[in-house]
């Protein structure tokens, strides 16, 4: 649950310095969204370009549009991050525009949540695929524009959601489906991305490259990402299976539930994300999971320790490596 009440909108006045001048890349950008929220928030203080990549252009078309009437200049990026391949042609077309010698921040915000088992076109989770194998991938292959920033930052999205399962590193694809499960996928997928903020820290936040990057929890936040699931009403299955998972790993809220969880906003469900993207003092704890615009407490939020170790990161960054065919040597 986000419990900061200020909105992407009023943190981006309080970073206005930081923001302005800024080139910013974020994913998954559909209307209605906290991608949206979150583009539309900074705009207001005046970044010299946001760069909107999603899957579908026409609805990045209408956020462009929306965030163009401000004034501020956009481009646009189609990025399907299930497939290995299209995300090496948007990444090579990132790089071919030398008018944007260097990009800022990237938030790699688009993702999907506890979908049905569908092979990836490479033949992985696409759940997997969508959430980290694509990100990873991107990330990567965008660096040497990354690093040209003197202060270059990582924003992954992530979600109290990594309480589900640690990285599955002996059995990630779930036997090619025969025992997939919905909710340990996407346990698996968001432990990922707090392991990937974790790596990157590590080997790019020296002196020489002052990367930061962090892993967010928007919390919860109405929203069209789990519009496809049962969870409320006479047919609850996916809650209960949810639930059960819960049960299983020992996580209070299989017995509690989600009484008195309250959703917000995109806008208020994005203020972390302005927060990690720009507040000056953060960079001090460079790989951090934050949430609510605070570094979050192991005592009171969940924070499950697989997704904080370097050892389990370094795995998974191997793995990454392994699976998108590509060694990142930093």
């Amino acid at each position: 649950m986000n419990t900061d009440p200020r909105s992407a909108s009023e943190l981006a006045i309080l970073y206005e310095s930081q923001i302005k001048g800024k080139v910013v890349l974020t994913t998954g950008v559909s209307p209605g969204g906290i991608g949206a929220a979150f583009v539309a928030g900074i705009a207001r203080a005046q970044p010299t370009l946001l760069i909107l990549a999603g899957r579908n252009i026409a609805k990045v078309q209408q956020t462009a549009d929306a965030v163009s009437a401000t004034g501020v200049k956009v481009r646009m990026l189609e990025l399907d991050l299930v497939s290995l391949a299209a995300v090496r042609s948007a990444a090579d077309k990132v790089n071919s525009w030398d008018d944007v010698p260097h990009i800022d921040v990237l938030v790699n915000n688009a993702g999907v949540m506890a979908i049905d088992w569908e092979p990836s076109p490479e033949g992985y989770d696409s759940q997997l695929a969508a959430n980290h194998l694509g990100p990873f991938l991107f990330t990567n292959l965008i660096m040497g524009k990354l690093l040209e920033s003197p202060a270059p930052r990582v924003v992954n999205v992530t979600s109290d959601g990594h309480r589900l399962s640690p990285f599955r590193f002996d059995d990630y694809n779930f036997r090619d489906g025969e025992f997939y499960n919905k909710w340990l996928s996407y346990g698996q997928s968001k432990t990922a991305n707090m392991l990937m903020a974790v790596s990157l820290a590590e080997k790019l936040g020296s002196k020489k490259h002052k990367l930061s990057a962090f892993s967010v929890q928007p919390g919860l936040v109405t929203t069209n990402l789990g519009a496809h699931l049962k969870l409320f009403g006479e047919d609850d299955s996916d809650m209960r299976s949810m639930r059960d998972v819960d049960r299983f790993m020992g996580n209070a809220i299989g017995w509690s539930g989600f009484d008195g969880v309250v959703a917000c906003t995109p806008d208020v469900g994005s203020n972390t994300y302005v927060y990690a993207a720009f507040d000056p003092e953060i960079t001090a704890h460079n790989g951090a999971y934050l949430i609510s615009c605070r570094i979050a407490d192991p005592w009171i939020d969940t924070v499950k320790p697989w997704a904080t170790s370097s050892v389990e990161a370094e795995r998974l960054w191997m793995l990454s490596e392994k699976l998108v065919g590509q060694q990142f040597s930093y």
